[in-house]
């Protein structure tokens, strides 16, 4: 007996690397409460900086004068419950330019001007920002220690626990994308037109988009008039550095001087 099944998907980035390759680029933030009693001033709050650890747990920046201050100091446990809300958007300029968002919904506390000073230095050596030369002169700090992470993107909707996201790696390319990407779109239109043999004969007459390359693959935005299509198309195998990216990239555009073994 012969069984249907449904297609395979395309390999692709576990939900935890997804959400930690979000987590390691400069992403819009925003800092919103988690409850629905929160203080009203604690709503939509862009801070002024935000990072993600490694472990999950979220850095912000805030003016000493703010609200959420005062709203922390209040609390029985002097900490909010608080979510910081994470957009990945697309690299290029599309119609609908949001990829995915990330949710780390968690507890709120401001840090003692020690240890405001202390995470400061371990944030600049990996990410100077001139920022963070205000912390004690007109900015507060503060820590979100993260309880739980939702990712939403193309591949679905998934719910992540600390120890998953902590323990996931970002893209390894994940910092390069937006740059290889708009040069991609700008400098080399005749490759992505050339990818469009990859997509399905209805989709071919849509204007095709770079919209995302991680180690598993590329994805396209395909938009057509009667709506917007993601397809991703995947590597013969998972690669981790720029040349094997590039022989990858070579022959999904068909370049007849790359061996297929």
């Amino acid at each position: 007996m012969v069984t249907e099944t449904e297609p395979r998907r395309p390999p692709a980035p576990s939900p935890a690397e997804r959400a930690k390759t979000i987590a390691s680029r400069d992403c819009p933030a925003l800092l919103l409460p988690a409850l629905e009693d929160a203080p009203g001033e604690a709503r939509r709050i862009v801070p002024v900086l935000h990072h993600v650890h490694d472990s999950g747990s979220v850095t912000v920046l805030l003016p000493d004068d703010h609200p959420i201050g005062s709203a922390t100091q209040a609390a029985d446990s002097g900490e909010l419950a608080m979510m910081v809300e994470l957009t990945d958007q697309a690299p290029v300029e599309l119609r609908e330019p949001i990829r995915g968002l990330l949710w780390v919904t968690g507890w709120l506390r401001p840090l003692s001007a020690e240890g405001a000073r202390a995470r400061a230095v371990s944030i600049a050596r990996t990410r100077p920002d001139p920022r963070l030369l205000d912390l004690g002169h007109g900015l507060s700090m503060f820590r979100l220690a993260p309880v739980s992470f939702v990712l939403a993107d193309a591949e679905g909707t998934h719910s992540i626990s600390p120890p998953g996201f902590g323990a996931a790696k970002a893209d390894p390319f994940c910092h390069d994308e937006t740059r290889w990407l708009r040069h991609l779109e700008h400098a080399h239109a005749d490759v992505v037109t050339q990818l469009a043999r990859h997509l399905p004969e209805e989709l071919r007459r849509g204007r095709i988009r770079p919209l995302g390359l991680d180690r598993h693959g590329l994805r396209l935005r395909v938009e057509c008039a009667e709506g917007d299509h993601d397809v991703r198309l995947a590597f013969s195998r998972a690669v981790d550095s720029p040349p094997q990216l590039g022989l990858e990239l070579r022959k999904l555009v068909g370049c007849p001087f790359v061996s297929r073994h």
